[in-house]
């Protein structure tokens, strides 16, 4: 078995989850959650950055970060499933890397209101993660990606969808009204998609 360590709300440890059961590999996957707040967890010897998610591979190999977990199980599943070949990969990887930096916006300014006093946090940074955030999801309210059926899914498509879903979670879904397109995007990759609601937490 391969095992996955992430924690339950982690928006990229949602991807490779929601990623292993399109390409039909949960079965070959166990999840273990990590404490990041635990200095003897064991994820700071599997990954020396102490993040999350790690996969250790079926050999023992640790192999993070989140997209490159993606192109290892897209991989092992065959190849060109998730991650397209030739010049097709590279818009694909660009969705990615746009999925993953709203992300990792929406994360840092979670982070700063949860772990810094009141009187050190930073409104001048946090509304520059917000401009990321809006800046990212106006792009692509304009030309949501192209979904039509589960083969058409890729990783940047799964980052998108976990994004989302982490605003849902951690912003009230403030992001909807402004975004009919992407909302509606967001619903045709959960019908696609049963892991996806079987991945989602409410805290």
């Amino acid at each position: 078995m391969m095992i996955l360590r992430t924690s339950p709300s982690s928006p990229f440890g949602r991807q490779i989850q929601v990623a292993a059961d399109i390409l039909q590999l949960s079965d070959r996957i166990r999840v273990v959650d990590v404490d990041l707040n635990d200095p003897h967890d064991t994820v700071r010897q599997q990954n020396p950055l102490g993040k999350i998610p790690v996969l250790i591979n079926e050999d023992g190999m640790a192999i993070y970060d989140s997209r490159v977990i993606l192109e290892y199980l897209d991989f092992i599943a065959g190849g060109a499933k998730l991650v397209p070949q030739g010049e097709a990969k590279f818009p694909a990887l660009t969705l990615h890397a746009l999925a993953n930096g709203i992300t990792d916006a929406a994360v840092t300014n979670v982070y700063e209101t949860r772990f810094r006093p009141a009187e050190q946090q930073s409104a001048e940074r946090m509304t520059y993660q917000a401009h990321k955030i809006a800046r990212g999801l106006k792009t692509l309210e304009a030309a949501p990606p192209v979904l039509n059926t589960v083969d058409d899914i890729q990783l940047g498509h799964v980052a998108l969808a976990c994004a989302l879903s982490y605003l849902d979670l951690r912003f009230e879904g403030k992001w909807r009204e402004p975004h009919p397109a992407l909302v509606a995007w967001l619903d045709s990759f959960e019908a696609l998609v049963p892991a996806f609601e079987a991945t989602k937490v409410t805290n």
